[in-house]
């Protein structure tokens, strides 16, 4: 049997994708190499599928980390809206959060792949489970089909590869379709960890572990000039950084930087210099019998001013009378410039998406097809591209595979 369109990869990429395209008439089949689909969606989000983002084009575009313009086409022919009016059809209802981010109305990430498997049934797809690919087929110049693990082919007219990423190996995302691209000629932009804690190297920071910080402001400064910063979320862990700010930091940090690199942390991002030397010495003027750690844990949560007062080498049994304004201004200077070194990330199977992947260069923006083999198309995490945290990721999925299975229906 000869399909119109094989999909290679049951991911939210593979899924649309394969719908969208026999929903336009194409008899599809989707290979997954797992025993049920959508591993991966179903950690999102922490469990709640935070599955696309709220913003406008511009303001989404400036979320992406890598190669924004290439994704205009895919992100203008099905958006958010979209997106979620589609899940409106499919009866799941959207709750969207004051930071943009939108996840089910139910936060069950569950009922978001239930509804992805009944379109995929709904359309007519044909779903094969167990079913990993060894590599794409292609003849003189044009795609043909997979070869199965088993050595079973599957013959094709057209092929969609959304084989996903390298991290969460345990989802099935092993970078398979790097490989198989690979073999039909295309360039593969090295893959980096995306979205990854960071390590540091000051044991202080292990001492903190589990602590978490509302608002910082994280910075990365070469020659005096900053390179990168990221505002939100800080956690402190056993090897080193994680959290929203950190997370969406390090994508820039893997693709821009090398390490180790000095890293500084504005505690206090709301509060200038010369204000937060003014709090300080008013809390110590009312209080002046007080310790100046008690003092300091009026301001701080109440693990990290011990650790603070140690870093600026003040003693914080002192009380508050006695504390000189160089030692105020030491203190401020810690908590506006905290720094800790990096010396690198966690491993890429740890990251929550993967950079790098096919070259863009090699791939029609307009329909996503090859240009390389005629016929072959690709979408999602295996693309080079990626975004910060917020569901930016999650759309481009959608929005890759939306086009891509569209394109293949057009072009049969």
């Amino acid at each position: 049997m000869e399909y119109d369109l094989v999909v290679v990869g049951g991911g939210p990429a593979g899924m649309l994708g394969a719908a969208v395209a026999a929903r336009k008439g194409l008899k599809v089949v989707l290979l997954e190499k797992n025993d049920r689909l959508g591993k991966k969606l179903a950690l999102t989000g922490g469990g709640r599928c935070n599955f696309t983002n709220d913003s406008d084009g511009e303001a989404f575009g400036r979320n992406i980390v890598t190669n924004g313009k290439f994704l205009y086409s895919a992100l203008n022919a099905f958006a958010g809206r979209h997106l979620m009016q589609l899940f409106q059809t499919l009866g799941i209802q959207a709750r969207v959060e004051a930071d943009g981010r939108v996840f089910p109305a139910s936060g069950q990430s569950g009922a978001v792949l239930k509804a992805l498997q009944k379109h995929l049934q709904d359309s007519g797809v044909e779903v094969r489970y167990n079913s990993g690919v060894r590599q794409l087929l292609s003849r003189d110049g044009q795609a043909a089909g997979a070869l199965l693990s088993d050595n079973t082919r599957v013959k094709g007219r057209s092929v969609l590869v959304a084989t996903g990423g390298a991290s969460y190996q345990q989802t099935g995302s092993s970078g398979d379709g790097y490989r198989m691209a690979r073999r039909l000629g295309h360039t593969i932009v090295g893959p980096r960890p995306a979205l990854v804690p960071l390590v540091v190297r000051d044991g202080w920071v292990r001492e903190l572990q589990g602590l978490a910080l509302d608002r910082v402001m994280l910075r990365v400064a070469t020659g005096g000039r900053v390179k990168a910063e990221q505002s939100g979320e800080l956690l402190f862990t056993h090897f080193g950084l994680s959290g929203p700010a950190v997370l969406n930091l390090s994508s820039f940090l893997t693709k821009h930087f090398s390490f180790p690199l000095d890293l500084i942390i504005d505690l206090k991002p709301g509060w200038p210099g010369e204000g937060l030397k003014k709090l300080l010495q008013d809390q110590l003027q009312q209080h002046p019998a007080r310790s100046l750690k008690n003092t300091l844990s009026v301001i701080l949560p109440q693990r990290l001013a011990p650790v603070i007062l140690v870093l600026a080498g003040v003693d914080g049994s002192r009380q508050g009378a006695q504390v000189t304004r160089g030692e105020r201004e030491e203190l401020v200077s810690v908590l506006k410039n905290l720094a800790v070194t990096v010396t690198g990330t966690r491993s890429l199977n740890e990251a929550i998406v993967t950079g790098g992947g096919v070259s863009v260069k090699e791939i029609n923006p307009s329909t996503l097809e090859s240009k390389i083999i005629r016929g072959l198309y690709f979408a999602g995490e295996v693309i080079d591209v990626d975004a910060l945290t917020g569901g930016f990721n999650l759309q481009i999925a959608f929005s890759t595979g939306y086009l891509s299975g569209s394109s293949a229906g057009d072009g049969q």
